[in-house]
């Protein structure tokens, strides 16, 4: 099988925080384990040797990535590699990709990932637009490409059940016919950030700390996080380590949406909180990982997936979560809460009772297993066929 995987990403100048490059820099030499021929079509490369690359610009910001497919270039690439299935992980660009198979004389089966909802559901049933999504009223016409792009599929793959449930929820409601389309894939865990909690030594020198290592986008819901965090350190009994992802990004980036800087420096303004960055180093990364006793969760309410809590539970980190979307999903529910009350006590509990942490670290790290590349691999070729 030939696949070409078109990828958008969106943080060229930081790669160790752009999601979607690390799934398919995980996924693609999986593929190619099977026998898979890989093209990876994006502005950096991903994979290993094994796998063709075609190098694309880098869209000044997220809406180019949604609105501007270039169909000359697309159609040039389907005849170079003679695809038997194109993955389009940007789902907006479905429908560009689409004529351009269909300029090009292509039969071959188009793939769309979810990789980013660009809306949530209450619980309720409300549907909210993606407040990352929606500058100068864009947020609508977001919505309509990504049903576009659900139509002009021949798969639809999304992360987990809750993505699959709101993407079927959204597709009913603008008379979008899904039909067998729809996989769940979840996917792959990164194996360097995997270890046997039984291994695990208790940092004693320092005291228990919990990590955030997640983006500090406003919409990840970072403000409520940041009121947390002074709670949770109120009585000393934790310390806090927040991951600064990004460093210093591009002015087209925040221009955008300048929240992860106004987060950080909140942050790094409060006692016993340890704002770090990783550097783009994976190594470093795992480290800091390493020497918590616990992760947190986002207060993301459009939270499909998070690669940071399986990076987290990969390490044999319990993770404590806000009991919403597809965190609510996974994570154990002794470890869901609602009130910030119920935060402290769960962290608290972590901290000092070496039994409650060591059953759910064991049942963080056993919830990661199927998400082995190897096998998400398989569960991406099955969708493909």
């Amino acid at each position: 099988m030939r696949v070409l995987y078109l990828l958008n990403i969106s943080n060229p100048d930081r790669l160790s925080a752009d999601s979607g490059w690390i799934f398919a820099d995980l996924l693609t030499p999986a593929l190619a384990d099977t026998g898979v021929e890989v093209t990876v079509v994006a502005p950096a490369p991903a994979g290993d040797g094994r796998c063709g690359f075609h190098r694309t610009k880098v869209p000044g910001t997220k809406y180019r990535a949604r609105f501007a497919g270039d169909i000359d270039e697309l159609v040039d690439l389907i005849h170079q590699t003679r695809p038997d299935a194109v993955v389009a992980n940007q789902i907006e660009e479905a429908p560009a990709v689409r004529t351009a198979l269909l300029e090009a004389g292509s039969d071959a089966v188009l793939a769309g990932y979810c990789h980013y909802l660009p809306f949530s559901f209450t619980g309720g049933g409300q549907l909210l637009l993606d407040p990352s999504l929606n500058d100068a009223g864009l947020g609508r016409p977001v919505l309509l490409a990504f049903a576009a792009g659900l139509a002009a599929c021949d798969r639809v793959m999304v992360h987990s059940a809750t993505a699959a449930s709101w993407t079927s929820a959204a597709a009913a409601r603008m008379t979008v016919d899904l039909g067998d389309k729809l996989r769940v894939v979840p996917a792959p865990r990164d194996e360097r950030l995997v270890r046997d909690p039984a291994t695990a030594r208790r940092q004693q020198d320092v005291g228990p700390i919990g990590v955030y290592n997640h983006r500090l986008y406003a919409h990840y819901g970072t403000e409520q996080f940041v009121n947390l965090a002074r709670d949770l350190v109120a009585s000393g009994t934790v310390r806090l380590r927040v991951m600064d992802l990004f460093g210093k990004r591009r002015a087209e980036r925040t221009g955008l949406d300048n929240s992860p800087e106004k987060m950080r420096e909140k942050l790094a303004a409060l006692p016993h909180v340890q704002v770090v960055s990783d550097r783009g180093d994976r190594v470093r990364y795992k480290n800091l990982l390493a020497g918590a006793r616990f992760g947190i969760a986002p207060f993301r309410p459009g939270c499909p997936w998070s690669m940071s809590v399986i990076d987290c539970q990969g390490m044999g980190l319990p993770v404590v979560s806000p009991r919403l979307g597809w965190l609510a999903e996974h994570i154990d529910p002794e470890l869901c809460f609602i009130t910030p009350a119920e935060a402290v006590a769960l962290a608290e509990r972590l901290a000092t009772d070496d039994e409650f942490h060591a059953l759910h670290a064991k049942r963080a790290h056993a919830s990661t297993a199927d998400f082995a590349p190897a096998l998400v691999a398989a569960r991406y070729l099955e969708a493909l066929t």
